[in-house]
């Protein structure tokens, strides 16, 4: 982890990071702002709103699902924007960054089970009580093996990789039996996900559930989240006749395509979060995509920088702001800051005042960071 003593590079593509930013604000403390405003102003269209801000109970799509692959989504553009050949340079010239690739895997992996002990509680002592899969470690994988394309093969290649990844993981869970089971059983704990994490993973799952939902084989999609992210970032990277506004319709014309052809697929194989189901690849990145071109029309072609300020300043340090919502009790912080101007008001305001006041200390420390051009980079 390197805590880097310079601003972004002006090349740099600023909509990354206020994307980057908006999609942790919601894990920050923004998913639950609707329901504070249900309670203010008992508008029914506010509950609409915050039943977006809740996972998925199993098949369907939420907002809130697409929280954590748009994040894979946005590390591959950052692979995309500079893309690096490396199988026909020298090994000497390759070492640093494959050390630093699996150094970077290795941090994340950690950090991961640090997070997933949070609260104050710990990692166990006792290796097999440990959760081991974590968001942030299906983020170092998706982003390493990504890496790893981008390095040694051609864009041509990883496109195909790509599909055949999404292919063949429907394939593995509709057509491969499960021992004592039957093929094509979606089911939390018929799953060929589950069986997998029964026999392979170390460790517990998620609340002990039959398989983790960052569990082993549902990772090897989420590599196809990363590549897409790569396509889009060659795609944007390279200068085009017709302007920058050709490359946000295009944006948008792939997104919405994606996302219809994650919706057909649905019929086939359900759009699923925790199994990461290749039809939830397509609905997810075609939303990346949809959002991406948005940020971009916004933030780099019409240079409403101000707009996207709140989430850049987020994005520029969104791993370490992550993890410390385990390590760190922000809602103390607030409530030993605000809770007495909270209690004063109104009981229906107290809960949009306590969204507000968390989201606010963790943004005043990001901005004082941001202020003295600190970044903390993994």
């Amino acid at each position: 982890m390197d805590s880097v003593q310079q601003k972004p590079s002006k090349t740099r593509l600023m909509s990354l990071d206020a994307l980057r930013g908006f999609d942790m604000f919601w894990i920050l403390g923004g998913e639950t702002l609707f329901a504070g405003l249900l309670a203010w102003t008992g508008w029914q269209g506010w509950r609409i709103a915050d039943a977006q801000m809740h996972h998925s109970a199993w098949n369907g799509f939420t907002f809130y699902d697409l929280i954590f692959p748009l994040f894979i989504f946005l590390s591959g553009v950052a692979l995309g924007l500079s893309p690096k050949r490396l199988d026909h340079v020298p090994m000497a010239s390759r070492l640093p960054l494959y050390r630093h690739a699996l150094k970077r895997l290795a941090l994340l992996l950690f950090l991961g089970v640090l997070y997933n002990h949070g609260w104050g509680t710990g990692a166990p002592a006792a290796l097999d009580e440990v959760r081991y899969a974590s968001v942030l470690g299906r983020i170092a994988f998706a982003w390493f093996f990504a890496a790893l394309l981008v390095w040694h093969t051609s864009l041509r290649t990883q496109i195909i990789i790509a599909a055949l990844i999404l292919f063949g993981y429907a394939a593995l869970q509709l057509f491969l039996p499960v021992p004592g089971g039957v093929a094509g059983d979606l089911s939390l704990s018929g799953s060929i996900n589950a069986y997998v994490d029964r026999v392979l993973l170390p460790g517990i799952t998620y609340q002990n559930r039959p398989m983790d939902p960052e569990g082993i084989i549902s990772t090897i999609p989420a590599v196809v989240n990363a590549l897409a992210g790569v396509f889009t970032g060659h795609f944007i990277v390279k200068s085009h006749p017709k302007g920058e506004w050709f490359k946000v319709g295009i944006l948008m014309l792939a997104g919405l395509v994606t996302l219809a052809l994650g919706w057909l697929a649905n019929a086939i194989v359900p759009v699923n979060k925790e199994l990461w189901t290749s039809s939830f690849v397509l609905v997810t990145s075609g939303w990346s995509l949809i959002l991406l071109g948005l940020f971009y029309a916004l933030i780099d072609v019409l240079k409403l920088q101000r707009f996207g300020f709140v989430f850049m300043v987020i994005g520029c340090n969104s791993i370490i702001i992550y993890l410390s919502t385990s390590l760190v009790n922000w809602d103390y912080v607030s409530r030993s800051l605000f809770g007495g101007l909270i209690q004063a008001l109104p009981e229906s305001m107290q809960m949009l005042s306590g969204s507000l006041g968390l989201l606010a200390v963790q943004w005043l420390l990001l901005y004082w960071m941001y202020k003295r051009s600190i970044f903390i980079r993994v």
